[in-house]
């Protein structure tokens, strides 16, 4: 339940974020970039280099 003062309601940062950024999303960011770019880099090579 949020807390109220003043008739506003008051939430920490974690609270209005819904939850703290870490290492797994960067992590997970990285690891999708890269297999994103194997895989054009896969289909590049299948249909334009043969």
């Amino acid at each position: 339940m949020p807390k109220r003062e003043d008739g506003q309601i008051v939430e920490t940062a974690t609270e209005v974020r819904q939850g703290e950024r870490g290492p797994s999303v960067l992590t997970l960011l990285i690891v999708s970039v890269a297999i994103a770019l194997v895989a054009m880099a896969v289909i590049w090579i299948v249909f334009f280099k043969t």
